[in-house]
């Protein structure tokens, strides 16, 4: 028995309400500005449409000005890549400028950190070097880093601050280009979390796992200071996808068992991808109590540099 086809539905009784009187998401108010040659990096973020990141971007220079003004730390830990892809010296003018409170590296950091100063180039091609198994071997990074680090543990300090004075010892000729001797030379806590075995330093005979482990273990605790201070400032994660959110989150957790106030602060994440770990261990767990978290998705070479200019043109206004 043949059966009758499907009918298109009638949409002829369909309800419908005037778009006049309809709430809206996006209106002409929220829309972009034109640009115009020799704008000033303000002019421009106040041409940004307000939408999403349009919007987010400039509350977040806003509020680190404002924990600037204020007297509040600015906290940054990053991933090494950031090193890689040139940051160096707008960090470095950032620190000197005492806009920055204290940086906090894993272990790849400061291995293309002191490499930049000894020799003013680094990261190695891996897959060229795996196959001979030659990957990680370059003597002197092995040996200057272990012997910094020995050292240190057995001076009872840490990583960061071992390392930096090492750099500064040799009086490396790219020094003031390296964030660990520049902070030391400035004065400015470098804290060094590092994972053993995820490090080529950690295959090199001077290796000592004892020291890596007190010297990291200090940073740790020098870290856990810097947060216990961080009421009312900002802590910027850029480029470290897990080590760095961990560590953030089990340092505010033990300042807050502690009994230190830390609930209003403005926290952001930049990355060129989204990862579960920044956003949930940076931007949301941590702002619950209060404050704002921020998120941002690009590439680091354009993202820092556009973050560090809008920062000090904010900065300027009277």
């Amino acid at each position: 028995m043949p059966t009758r086809p499907l009918q298109p539905l009638d949409f002829s009784e369909l309800a419908t309400y005037s778009v006049y009187d309809r709430h809206s998401k996006v209106s002409v108010d929220d829309f972009a500005e034109p640009l115009s040659p020799g704008m000033r990096i303000s002019e421009l973020m106040a041409a940004l449409p307000t939408q999403l990141a349009g919007g987010d971007f400039p509350e977040l220079v806003t509020r680190v000005a404002t924990a600037i003004r204020d007297n509040h730390p600015v906290m940054l830990g990053m991933g090494a890549h950031v090193i890689k892809v040139g940051l160096n010296p707008i960090l470095i003018d950032l620190m000197k400028r005492g806009l920055l409170a204290s940086i906090a590296l894993n272990g790849a950091g400061i291995i293309h950190d002191a490499e930049i100063a000894m020799v003013g180039r680094t990261s190695e091609e891996v897959a060229d070097v795996l196959g001979q198994g030659a990957f990680g071997a370059a003597r002197e990074t092995g040996q200057i880093l272990n012997q910094a680090i020995n050292k240190g543990a057995e001076q009872n300090i840490g990583m960061g601050e071992a390392v930096g004075k090492t750099l500064l010892e040799h009086d490396f000729p790219h020094n003031d280009q390296s964030l660990l001797a520049q902070a030391c030379k400035l004065d400015i806590p470098v804290t060094v979390h590092v994972a053993i075995g995820t490090d080529i330093i950690h295959i090199h005979p001077d290796a000592d796992g004892g020291a890596i482990g007190k010297t990291s273990h200090y940073d740790f605790r020098l870290f856990c200071r810097l947060v216990s201070r961080l009421e009312g400032g900002a802590y910027l994660n850029i480029g470290s996808a897990v080590l760095l959110p961990e560590v953030f989150l089990k340092a505010l957790t033990v300042v807050r068992n502690l009994g230190y106030t830390v609930d209003n602060l403005t926290t952001a994440n930049f990355d060129f991808i989204r990862h579960y770990r920044p956003a949930t261990n940076v931007v949301h767990r941590p702002t619950l109590e209060g404050g704002r978290g921020f998120n941002f998705t690009g590439h680091h070479e354009l993202m820092i540099p556009l973050f560090a200019a809008a920062l000090l043109d904010e900065l300027a206004k009277t």
